[in-house]
């Protein structure tokens, strides 16, 4: 029995020096999207007995992420990982992390840092959604239309890039311009506050929406139907993250199309971090398959949606 209880206690402490610690700081809880994206990850962690989870909310501050990743640092963790609130300003901390030899994981969103400061990013094409936006737009306005944009987080890759492909694609038609276009933090309440500016100043004016989100583009579908416009009709809406809230908005005739961009990275997230500890290589970037959505096939596909 006592010879027993050695080799099981021993065994316990070799399990928990196998156990990969991983640090993670996530952007904040502003959407539909980030909290399946939290859900992915903590749950996809759950299902892993060789990981242990250290996760820190950044409630969309770059300082609090900084914070984290120190903190991280300071514990020594196996591996770090985070989805950056904005795209620049991570450097110092990244160096930091490197001085430590604790790797680096980006998730969902890049920054502007030498690539040797991170092992890969594993998110999506931000640019190619923006112009799935625009040349579905183009093609729905037959090449013309006074266009509204919400934008996301100003300084964020997401907002950036969405907004960068879009216009490659809008740029090729003279007659869709942007007419007005100002961030909505990617938030509903936001997205409707900026929307009823947008309406105050053009009115009638305005054929159609581009939002950086699906939450903002739900903010302000309030915020049309509030001004007496039909969102859908009245004024044609895309916008991207593929969410439920989307899907039950297309249903309703109140949203066009929506561009999918997929949260549920906590599978390959788990794999990579296992394959960083296990001394794998990756390439600098890992994409997730995408798709686009329109009304006509939100009924048949609702069902399906997993956030």
């Amino acid at each position: 029995m006592v010879i027993f209880l050695m080799f099981s206690g021993l065994f316990a402490t070799v399990a928990a020096q196998d156990k990969i610690v991983l640090g993670f700081s996530q952007v904040g809880a502003e959407s539909e999207w980030r909290t399946a994206n939290t859900e992915s990850i903590k749950n996809a962690v759950a299902n892993d007995p060789r990981i242990e989870l250290k996760f820190s909310d950044a409630q969309q501050k770059q300082q609090n992420q900084i914070k984290a990743i120190r903190s991280f640092i300071a514990q020594g963790v196996d591996v770090i990982s985070f989805s950056p609130v904005v795209q620049t300003g991570w450097t110092t901390v990244l160096e930091e992390a490197k001085a430590a030899g604790i790797p680096v994981v980006l998730t969902d969103r890049k920054v502007d840092s030498d690539e040797s400061l991170y092992v890969t990013l594993v998110g999506s094409d931000f640019v190619e959604e923006g112009r799935k936006a625009g040349a579905w737009l183009a093609q729905a306005m037959n090449g013309q239309a006074n266009i509204v944009e919400l934008q996301g987080t100003v300084g964020s890759a997401p907002a950036i890039d969405r907004k960068a492909g879009f216009e490659q694609i809008i740029q090729h038609f003279p007659n869709l311009k942007i007419i007005r276009t100002q961030s909505g933090d990617f938030t509903r309440s936001k997205g409707k506050e900026v929307m009823e500016s947008f309406l105050k100043a053009e009115g009638e004016n305005i054929d159609a929406l581009f939002s950086h989100n699906d939450d903002m583009a739900i903010g302000a579908i309030q915020a049309i139907e509030e001004y007496g416009l039909k969102p859908g009709e009245d004024i044609k809406i895309v916008s991207i993250d593929g969410v439920r809230g989307a899907f039950e908005a297309m249903i309703q005739g109140k949203l066009n199309c929506t561009v999918e961009c997929n949260p549920l990275l906590g599978p390959q997230l788990v794999e990579i971090v296992k394959g960083v500890v296990d001394g794998k290589e990756f390439p600098k970037y890992i994409p997730v398959k995408e798709n686009i959505y329109v009304q006509s096939q939100a009924k048949e596909v609702f069902s399906e949606r997993k956030y």
